[in-house]
């Protein structure tokens, strides 16, 4: 009756409607071709001997696509912090936020917010830079990964140009990758400066199309819905309604789920069908702003 389940959740049948909601609200991962590529080459750089000109990458994506989750993916599977054989702490990965507008010295400061370190707002630029890199030096970073990349785009063209030269003075200083992560809007940042083009490679997570990947993908998410019974949602008819209303966007499926498979527990009906999708108040949403019929 719960082979529609994966094996490692048929437990979770056995809970209330109320706990089994509640379940569905809990972060969890579901892997996909392309996001477990994108985990592949962010470890490949990770793992690269240290040079003078390391390569970097920039994620890219529309809001809410997944780009954020496959970055806590990473970090929990390769850059979870440790003590090493000499009683020194190691943080392989360290994930920062970048300023809400260019600025070197918010820069460095987030960063030092992400190792929890001390530091005072007022110190000068180059002794907050200082820090930094010994911060990430004593810690044995491998990877910077700085998300919110495309807010470097609010500021002026020389606060701009500043932020961007002290992310290429910590790539070649500590000798380690730096991985951007943001809108399509964060291409433009490396476009004001040639050489920080040709430092990134870019990979985009487009919006997902209906096809055969978009129906395995809804078959994946079957898999944690813990409901009674099989919806069968990778079927065309159901794969088009939901293609339909969250425009291919991944969070906002992944949200529209949760909503339907709430709605089929409370109704005793324990599979979404045609008719739960119809009944959401959800709309599709017009340049990413989602409507909500209460």
């Amino acid at each position: 009756m719960s082979t529609h389940l994966h094996p490692d959740l048929r437990h979770v049948l056995g809970l209330s409607a109320k706990e089994r909601m509640e379940f569905m609200d809990q972060p969890r991962w579901l892997g996909y071709p392309l996001a477990n590529r994108v985990i592949e080459v962010m470890r490949g750089l990770m793992e690269k001997p240290s040079r003078p000109r390391m390569p970097n990458l920039l994620l890219v994506g529309d809001s809410n696509n997944g780009k954020t989750t496959i970055v806590q993916r990473f970090r929990k599977q390769y850059g979870e912090g440790y003590v090493n054989e000499d009683v020194e702490p190691v943080k392989p990965v360290i994930v920062t936020q970048a300023p809400p507008s260019a600025d070197e010295k918010s820069l460095y400061i987030a960063v030092l917010e992400s190792f929890w370190a001390p530091y005072r707002p007022s110190d000068p630029v180059p002794k907050l830079r200082y820090q930094v890199i010994h911060q990430l030096r004593a810690c044995h970073t491998r990877l910077l990964i700085i998300d919110e990349f495309h807010s470097l785009l609010t500021g002026g063209a020389v606060k701009q140009r500043e932020t961007m030269n002290a992310i290429k003075l910590l790539c070649n200083e500590l000798m380690i990758p730096i991985v951007g992560v943001g809108t399509q809007d964060a291409v433009r940042v490396l476009h004001s400066d040639p050489q920080h083009a040709s430092r990134f490679d870019v990979v985009a997570l487009p919006k997902w199309e209906l096809n055969q990947e978009f129906q395995k993908l809804l078959a994946g998410f079957e898999k944690i819905l813990p409901l009674k019974h099989p919806s069968q949602l990778h079927e065309p008819q159901l794969a088009t309604q939901l293609h339909a209303i969250s425009g291919g966007n991944l969070g906002d499926l992944h949200r529209l789920l949760i909503e339907c498979a709430n709605a089929a527990i409370l109704s005793g009906a324990e599979r979404i069908d045609e008719k739960i999708i119809q009944s959401k108040s959800w709309v599709r949403p017009t340049r990413g702003i989602r409507e909500v019929l209460l």
